[in-house]
């Protein structure tokens, strides 16, 4: 297989699923509202469920990483297709807090995340060549938007035309397909079993993890990846929430969902290939920073339709764009080998942050009867973002694509 089928294979294959994967998850907030009417538990608790759900997709991030490392990523990947549809499936079922969090906050949670970045990003870039691993992780991450560009509209179409528990079992019939997608990604243990001892350098995983965890630059990545996190659960989860405070259908709130998906198309295979030739680090410094300002403005404009898709269509390019410079640079900074790990304990930050972004909202609708602290709270988390990413030590693309 020449160089560059074998690159569009494991990339296709890769995005593909992340599009099934993250357009389910990225989506589940459209069933807030629902699940509130219909088990009448509370807007806060509902959200702690889905928080819980941001929590455990990032803790299964690195947890997953770790067997990929050990028995490939197809496996696992299979594993989390079926988590992924049980617990959609049970969701309906499910009348009390305990409940949901169960379905959602680990069921649904887990098999998505084991259907996620780390896993996919860390098998292609195992495969590939490092000149090629920023591209790749670009476009990669960029099926997860086109997933949510897709499934969020879809998704609330169902949710008028049938009802959500007919929604919930399309989405799990829809989650199996992803054990077909992965199939390009298995590979022989043999072949494996080579490839590792060529990258290897001796280290084991815990003497990597030993190693990162002392890395200063490793430690401000998870900073911003946390503020990163933050932001986007509390817009997924509360989206839908703030564009009905303003008086305006539910259905603007599912097409910013899609705008915000289309638009990181865009965001993330320019992302990707500005890792190239720039230094990622002041990559993510101008995309954090770009979201406070873009939150400054929404605030200050009137809230009519086209402000929240204008809003969605700026936030979008930036949204999980920053996957592929932060891959990228712990690519960089520690070699592909164990990338699935190490990245898997970024999103595990990411995550946390998700899980205040989420929770935190519900308590603030709740006590105030709007989303104005966090948007607040957003702002300056943004700006502190921003600044984490300066210290990191990064040398110049073009003076060296493998070098620390």
């Amino acid at each position: 297989m020449t160089a560059q089928r074998t690159f569009w294979t494991l990339v296709i294959s890769a995005a593909a699923i992340l599009a099934v994967t993250m357009g389910i998850r990225q989506s589940l907030g459209l069933f807030l509202s629902p699940l509130n009417t219909s088990t009448g538990l509370g807007i806060v608790t509902v959200s702690f469920a889905m928080a819980v759900a941001q929590f455990t997709w990032g803790l299964a991030q690195p947890m997953f990483g770790m067997l990929a490392d050990k028995v490939g990523s197809y496996k696992v990947i299979v594993l989390g297709t079926l988590l992924l549809a049980i617990g959609l499936v049970l969701t309906p079922f499910m009348t009390s807090g305990f409940g949901l969090i169960f379905a959602i906050g680990i069921l649904t949670a887990a098999g998505a995340g084991a259907g996620s970045f780390s896993i996919l990003i860390g098998a292609a870039a195992q495969r590939l060549p490092a000149e090629g691993r920023s591209k790749a992780a670009g476009f990669i991450n960029a099926g997860g938007s086109l997933g949510q560009f897709i499934f969020a509209p879809v998704t609330q179409a169902l949710i008028s035309s049938f009802n959500w528990v007919i929604a919930l079992f399309a989405l799990a019939a829809t989650s199996l397909t992803t054990m077909l997608l992965a199939l390009p990604l298995r590979e022989k243990k043999d072949i494996a079993d080579k490839r590792i001892a060529a990258q290897g350098d001796g280290m084991g995983l815990k003497q990597q993890l030993q190693l990162a965890f002392k890395d200063k630059s490793y430690l401000c990545l998870n900073a911003g990846f946390f503020t990163c996190g933050f932001h986007i659960a509390f817009l997924v989860t509360h989206l839908p929430g703030e564009v009905s405070l303003c008086g305006l259908p539910a259905s603007v709130g599912a097409v910013s969902l899609a705008i915000i998906g289309l638009s990181n198309v865009a965001g993330s295979i320019a992302a990707g290939l500005l890792g190239q030739v720039k230094r990622m680090k002041m990559i993510l410094f101008w995309m954090y920073a770009s979201r406070a300002v873009a939150i400054a403005i929404y605030l200050m404009a009137p809230k009519t339709e086209l402000t929240f898709y204008i809003f969605a269509a700026i936030l979008g390019l930036t949204w999980l764009a920053t996957v592929p410079p932060t891959a990228g640079l712990i690519g960089k900074l520690f070699g592909p080998r164990y990338l699935a790990t190490l990245f898997g304990f970024a999103l595990l930050s990411h995550q946390i942050g998700g899980f205040f972004g989420a929770w935190l909202g519900g308590i603030t609708f709740v006590q105030s009867g709007n989303y104005e602290w966090m948007w607040y709270a957003d702002i300056a988390l943004a700006g502190i973002a921003a600044l984490v990413n300066l210290p990191i030590r990064e040398a110049h693309p073009k003076l060296s694509v493998t070098s620390a």
